[in-house]
Formats: structure tokens, sequence, C-alpha cells
């Protein structure tokens, strides 16, 4: 090895030039805002609330989201309804799926959740 070249192990790790959130320590995510941005406080898209929805519940549940059933805008940020796969079983329709409510802050942090509803995949819900 030449002077100055390091091997793959001893290298340290990169960090993204966006640093990490204040509340969470995360790093932030891809379209985020830095402390100087001019857009500073403005509501993030509702494609970008639902995907922040998804990945923060899969993080703290540990179980990956089926899909975000609907996500609408609140006056303190977004709120979306996350389906999640609870209990596998075969058949595939009677597997156990659950409906998360997540409530995000302007920036698509998550400040909140709660699970409404547990059903199985194959049910149907009526409406009259």
């Amino acid at each position: 090895m030449a002077a100055g070249e390091t091997d793959d192990e001893e290298r340290e790790p990169q960090h993204s030039s966006r640093g990490t959130s204040e509340r969470t320590g995360r790093p932030r995510r891809e379209g985020r805002r830095d402390e100087g941005d001019e857009r500073r406080g403005r509501r993030v898209s509702a494609p970008q609330a639902m995907r922040y929805a998804a990945e923060q519940l899969e993080e703290l549940l540990g179980r990956t989201p089926e899909s975000v059933s609907s996500v609408k805008p609140t006056r303190d940020g977004w709120q979306a309804d996350v389906e999640v796969l609870e209990l596998e079983r075969i058949p595939e329709t009677s597997s156990v799926m659950a409906s998360y409510r997540v409530t995000l802050d302007e920036e698509g942090e998550l400040v909140g959740y709660e699970q409404t509803r547990r059903y199985t995949r194959g049910q149907i819900d009526r409406r009259a």
C-alpha cells in the first residue's frame, strides 16, 4: 500500500452535506431544507409526506408498511393512514393488517401515531 492510502476498512464513514435533524439526530432526507434555506418553514409536499410517514413508522414498528391509504394536510403539518402487515398467515387473505394514523409536522417529522384498526387482508369494508 502506498503512503497516504488507507485500507477500505480504515476509512471514516462519509456523511452527507445535508447534516442531521436537530430533533431526531437522523440524517436529513433528500429534499430537506438546510438552516439557511430561504424556504425554511415551508410544508413538505404530499408525496414527500407519504414517504416520510411510511419510513418513520417502519423505523418505530420494525415492520415494512404495505401502503399509504390516505394523506391530508392539517393546520400543523400532515396526517397519513399507513397500512402495515401485522401477522403473516397462509392463505394471504387471512393475514392480519393494521391501519396506523401518523401525524407529521410541516417539515415531515413524525410527531405521533396510533393504531386505528386491525383487520384481515381479505376483509372488505361495507359502506352504505
